[in-house]
This record gives C-alpha cells, sequence and structure tokens, in this order.
C-alpha cells in the first residue's frame, strides 16, 4: 500500500489546534481543570479567578460595557477605527447617490454630481421637514451625504488630515461621539440661520462635523499653550478663515452656518473635554455610554431614510 506524505504543520496552527483539542477533551471528558486569574477589561488588573469584580475598579467581569467594547474593537479596522469607518460611510453613501442618480437620470457627469433630488431621499438637511414635519434624521444624514466628487475628495483629504491624531488623543469613544455631535450641531445651527434669513434652505456634507474636528485641535491647542502649539492653533485658524472666505464668494454653495456651528461646537467639546484618553472605570464608561448614544442616533437615521423611503421605492 502506498505510504501518505506527513507535512509539518506550522507552529500557529498546530498551536491552535492543541488549545481546541484540549477544550474538547475537556468538554468531553469533563476534565476538572484549574481556573485561570484574569485581566480587568476596564483597568486591565490582574483579577482572581473566581472574582466576579475586579478589587481595583469594581468593574463586572462577568459582563460589562468595558469588556464589550473591548471585544467588538477586535472587529474594527486599526488603527483609527472611527475615522476610517466614517470615511467608509461617506463613500458607501456617495456611490449609492451616484447609482441612484443614474437610475434617476441615465446619465453621471464628469465630476458625479447627484441629483438633488436623490440626496433629499437620501436625508438631506431641510428646514421645512425638520420644522414641520420633526424629520430629526435630517440632521444626521447630511454629515454622510455630498454633492460630487470635489465635495467627498476635499472634505476625506481634511478629515484623514484632522482625525487621526484627535482619535490617538481622546480615544475612539470620546472622538466618535465628538464627530458626530458637532456634525448634527452644524446642522442646527444652520437651521437656526435658516429661521433667522426666513428662508427654507438645505445643505449637505461632512464639513460640519470636520469644522468640529478644527475646533476641538484649537481648544487642544489653548490648553496647552507653548510655542509649538501656538504655531498650530495659528496655522489652523488661518485655514478656517480660508475656508469662512471662501464660503462668502459669490454663487458658491457653501453653508458656512454648519461650519461655524460645527467649529464652536468642537471648540466647546475640547474645553470640556480632558485632553487625554480616558483614564478611570468612570471616564471609560462615560465614553463608552457617549459612544454608544452617537452610533444609536446614527443607525436610528439609517433606518428612518430606509422606513421612509423603502429601498424598492
Amino acid at each position: 500500500m502506498p505510504q501518505g506524505i506527513h507535512l509539518a504543520l506550522p507552529p500557529q496552527l498546530r498551536w491552535k489546534l492543541d488549545r481546541w483539542r484540549e477544550k474538547l477533551s475537556g468538554v468531553l471528558c469533563g476534565e476538572d481543570r484549574p481556573r485561570r486569574p484574569q485581566l480587568c477589561p476596564a483597568c486591565g488588573q490582574l483579577v482572581g479567578a473566581d472574582q466576579t469584580r475586579c478589587g481595583a475598579c469594581g468593574t463586572s467581569m462577568t459582563f460589562s460595557l468595558a469588556a464589550a467594547s473591548k471585544g467588538i474593537a477586535g472587529l474594527m479596522p486599526q488603527p483609527h477605527a472611527v475615522t476610517k469607518i466614517m470615511m467608509g460611510l461617506n463613500f458607501f453613501m456617495f456611490m449609492v447617490s451616484l447609482a441612484a442618480t443614474y437610475s434617476a437620470t441615465q446619465q453621471i457627469g464628469l465630476m458625479a454630481n447627484i441629483s438633488s433630488q436623490v440626496l433629499y431621499r437620501l436625508g438631506a438637511r431641510n428646514t421645512i421637514d425638520l420644522l414641520l414635519h420633526g424629520e430629526l434624521w435630517r440632521l444626521v444624514m447630511p454629515i454622510f451625504l455630498h454633492a460630487g466628487l470635489l465635495h467627498i475628495g476635499m472634505n476625506t483629504w481634511v478629515l484623514l488630515d484632522l482625525g487621526p491624531p484627535l482619535e490617538d488623543l481622546y480615544g475612539s469613544a470620546r472622538y466618535l461621539f465628538i464627530y458626530v455631535a458637532t456634525g448634527v450641531l452644524g446642522f442646527v445651527a444652520s437651521t437656526g440661520w435658516d429661521l433667522v434669513l426666513r428662508r427654507a434652505g438645505s445643505s449637505i456634507g461632512a464639513s460640519g462635523a470636520i469644522m468640529g474636528l478644527a475646533g476641538l485641535h484649537l481648544a487642544v491647542c489653548t490648553r496647552r499653550g507653548g510655542t509649538y502649539f501656538q504655531a498650530v492653533r495659528a496655522s489652523i485658524l488661518r485655514w478656517v478663515l480660508i475656508v469662512f472666505a471662501i464660503g462668502l464668494l459669490p454663487g458658491m454653495a457653501v453653508d458656512n452656518a454648519a461650519h461655524l456651528g460645527g467649529l464652536l461646537s468642537g471648540y466647546l467639546f475640547g474645553m470640556m473635554f480632558d485632553d487625554r484618553e480616558p483614564a478611570t472605570a468612570g471616564e471609560r464608561m462615560r465614553a463608552n455610554l457617549l459612544a454608544l448614544l452617537a452610533l444609536a442616533v446614527v443607525v436610528a437615521s439609517f433606518a428612518a431614510v430606509i422606513m421612509r423611503y423603502p429601498l424598492s421605492s
């Protein structure tokens, strides 16, 4: 009989197979193996095998928000998970908008401009629908909508420049909350400005949230001081002034009210939050709750758009 050829397994695969075999034998044979100490998901301290709570910070070892968020974090792109996910959502919605525009018009321009009717259906900010119909999701969805290739290209470039350092500094949970909150507050300011001018306006774009990141940078530089941070602050202020100046040019469809709302709210958040990652169990819990709130608002807004305008319609 022919002899089989036995190939050596790679060390990593062999280690995994040994671990699975140990677990399987423990389940089938009822082996009583000693339990090992575990690490607290919140503070990283060593906890006894039979303890249900961390002695250092009090976090539950059976279930906690910190443990759940840590498990979810393993599924996220690393590093700068939130920045990449926000960028991915922007491009996903742009492709959806582009496909819907082609379906409606049977054509796509060189700069891939999106139909205004498509943007409206996908949740563009609209003063009348916000104030008279209570469609609050129109304060959230515009953060992920863009009018054309140049629009999303510029916003993506600035997001990749401003976002990662802030996500490193504040942690992904706080950063997610600040990004979504400043985007929403930017569109709140835009709606308020429409009321002042007694007009019915509409707007889209991630630039309100991005200006929120600029405001956050300004707050960090203001709090830290020093020659280096003064130079960074001056550079960001010059960029902000250029953005507002472009918005004042005739024929430029730029929502400077949303920019101002995002900038000011980002600065205020920067003065409210410590410019570092959450350090204690309580701070991590609050940061995770804020992130979950922002995530719930975004998911609910996407769901509202789908319910209002089914994909089959």
